[in-house]
């Protein structure tokens, strides 16, 4: 009997020691998390337009046939200006009414329902070259509601591997100088998100029922487009 209590009380022993060791564990690992920012600038190749006619009258019929015959007019010169068919695409179509509109001769109030009709395409510019003079046309043609105008470039692959490269120095540049404050040794990386936002549209020209304006080419400067790219990237500590 005392040798089995003798055994009993060695095992419950070394149970608890077990026990105890489980408890403490490992030290909790460190880490920090920062964010590096890369910008790359290039010049646009490529433009997105949407162009747009708007029509009121107090008859729903007459407005629908003026849009029509005018957004048609629009569609013709776009094509006459070199964009291809499938670089024109209609993005809104909507009839709506109002309770007062005005005559767009006289700018005098119409009395009663006026109703409105939209007519909107989106028009894909390849040869920037020909931005001006297709938008004068456009105007001339028929189109009074013109606005978000994008600046593009059609092939990015290069700018955002650029950029990423530089959002990645970024961080490690902004982990190196806080873990040297903190009196802490930076380790590897343990995790990498990033995002890529996208170039901001250059809004414009919007219209509302005026007759379209007899025009010539509309000045246009595409600038330079920026490619941004955000990475945050978690470093352990030592």
């Amino acid at each position: 009997m005392r040798t089995k209590l003798a055994i009993f009380a060695l095992v419950l022993a070394a149970a608890l020691s077990l026990s105890a060791c489980g408890a403490s564990g490992p030290a909790q690992a460190h880490s920090l998390t920062v964010t590096g920012n890369g910008t790359v600038s290039v010049t646009p190749d490529i433009a997105y337009i949407n162009i747009g006619v708007h029509t009121e009258n107090s008859d729903l019929s007459t407005s629908v046939n003026q849009n029509n015959t005018q957004t048609q007019s629009v569609i013709d010169s776009l094509k006459s200006a070199g964009v291809a068919a499938e670089d024109i695409q209609t993005s809104n179509f909507s009839i709506y009414t109002n309770a007062q509109g005005f005559d767009k001769l006289t700018g005098q109030p119409i009395e009663g329902k006026v109703y409105a009709v939209d007519n909107t395409v989106y028009v894909t510019v390849r040869d920037l070259s020909k931005l001006s003079s297709l938008l004068g046309s456009g105007i001339s043609s028929g189109a009074n509601n013109i606005n978000g105008i994008t600046f593009d470039v059609v092939d990015k692959t290069k700018a955002l591997t650029e950029a990423r490269q530089k959002a990645m120095a970024d961080a490690a540049s902004v982990a190196a100088e806080l873990s040297k404050t903190a009196g802490l040794t930076l380790g590897s990386i343990e995790n990498i998100n990033y995002t890529a936002s996208s170039p901001i549209p250059y809004y414009g020209m919007g219209g509302g029922g005026a007759a379209p304006a007899s025009t010539s080419n509309v000045p246009m400067q595409p600038g330079m487009t920026q490619i941004s790219v955000s990475v945050d990237v978690t470093y352990g500590l030592k």
